[in-house]
């Protein structure tokens, strides 16, 4: 395909997502219909969708309106390739009188909410402009070496093997950023054998503050895929258990597990098997730490869907501290950069449970390089 028909193919995909459809649905059936698509084709296109998502304001603004034309035409015309949009082969026809854009305003060119820019300015201060100018661009790709078989050295020597550069990142000791052909990872041996895993920075980061130690008791309330399930495996011998309201998000937690020498059990009743040493709550959240990989989850959430996470919260570590031991850790966890999700939703907890104390809280933004996460330590008595 010429740059000008993955354009087109681009805008084509864009249009499905602003009638509804998820960004990755959009895409695989775009892709399952244009079977002369290449690989490099595919992930082209993907590129330009995800960065029109994440730029989606300030581009619809410079391309003439929100369509996937608009989009598309005002990511070209930023960059310096609006003659992408010739008309020839399969490229979009010229532009016209009907696309005039313009400088994007002051909100616009922020790409977030408008609606939660006051309160994303009031938790970041300081580094507002800088975190939300972050969440415009692509995340970093990250590994995570499992230290329980390796260390971060060979893991780099092994993939330097097969194509895949790579280097250390400060955020965690187990930390890679990949610098080239992240797209060959998963068809690599180290991460086929378990000695990589891809995971965010700063997530790897929250798993290493955690206090584990070996023969501890610990369950992953809110597991999900797993990655901090794994993540915690690596850190000490621990009796690790798994549990997610929905458990097919954890279909794939026993191969991966297989694969990085793990053992975990899953279960559907995580009540049945405590007391627990610590219990991890990786809570559901806004995800505004992590709109860098999920630029469709900002446009999406809304204030009741906020209003509805809180409480979801709140409950959940109401049913994670009654599992704990006597002087056990919870362990509370957010990929949201909200106070009303982060600090606030820790001394609501303290409020209703007095006799729990709160040992420690960490913030990360963008500006660590990884995704913005928030975490906080409670014992109790």
């Amino acid at each position: 395909m010429t740059p000008g028909a993955r354009a087109a193919a681009a805008i084509a995909v864009l249009d499905r997502v602003l009638a509804g459809d998820a960004a990755e649905k959009a895409l695989t059936n775009w892709a399952r219909a244009s079977r002369f698509a290449g690989s490099a084709d595919r992930a082209a296109v993907r590129d330009l969708v995800f960065d029109a998502l994440r730029q989606r304001s300030s581009a619809a603004a410079l391309g003439g309106g929100l369509t996937g034309r608009g989009l598309i035409l005002g990511l070209a015309r930023r960059s310096g390739q609006e003659s992408l949009f010739s008309g020839e082969g399969h490229a979009p026809h010229c532009p016209g009188p009907e696309d005039a854009g313009r400088e994007p305003d002051a909100e616009a060119g922020l790409d977030l909410p408008g609606w939660l820019v006051p309160e994303l300015r009031d938790a970041l201060g300081t580094d507002f402009p800088a975190v939300a100018d972050a969440l415009r661009a692509r995340a970093p790709v990250f590994l995570r070496v499992n230290l329980g078989k390796s260390d971060r050295p060979a893991a780099i020597a092994l993939l330097a093997e097969e194509g895949i550069v790579a280097r250390p990142h400060p955020l965690a000791t187990s930390a890679l950023e990949v610098t080239q052909n992240a797209r060959k990872i998963q068809a690599s041996q180290a991460y086929l054998t378990g000695l990589v895993e891809l995971q965010d920075a700063a997530s790897q980061a929250v798993v290493e503050a955690l206090p584990l130690g070996d023969g501890m008791k610990v369950l992953d309330h809110c597991a999900g895929g797993g990655g901090k399930t794994l993540a915690m495996a690596a850190r000490a011998r621990l009796r690790l258990f798994a549990h997610d309201a929905s458990a097919r998000r954890m279909a794939d937690l026993p191969g991966r597990a297989l694969r990085a020498g793990a053992g975990i059990t899953l279960t559907d009743r995580p009540e049945v098997l405590a007391p627990y040493d610590l219990i991890l709550v990786d809570a559901p959240c806004s995800g505004s730490g992590s709109w860098r990989r999920d630029p469709e989850g900002k446009w999406k959430i809304t204030p009741e869907r906020i209003a509805l996470l809180e409480q979801t919260q709140g409950s959940i570590l109401d049913r994670a501290a009654l599992m704990l031991r006597a002087g056990g850790v919870l362990a509370y966890v957010t990929c949201s950069l909200l106070k009303r999700e982060n600090g606030a939703q820790a001394r609501a907890f303290l409020d209703r449970h007095p006799k729990w104390n709160l040992d420690r809280e960490l913030t990360l933004t963008p500006l660590q390089g990884g995704d913005g996460f928030y975490l906080a330590l409670f014992h109790g008595n």
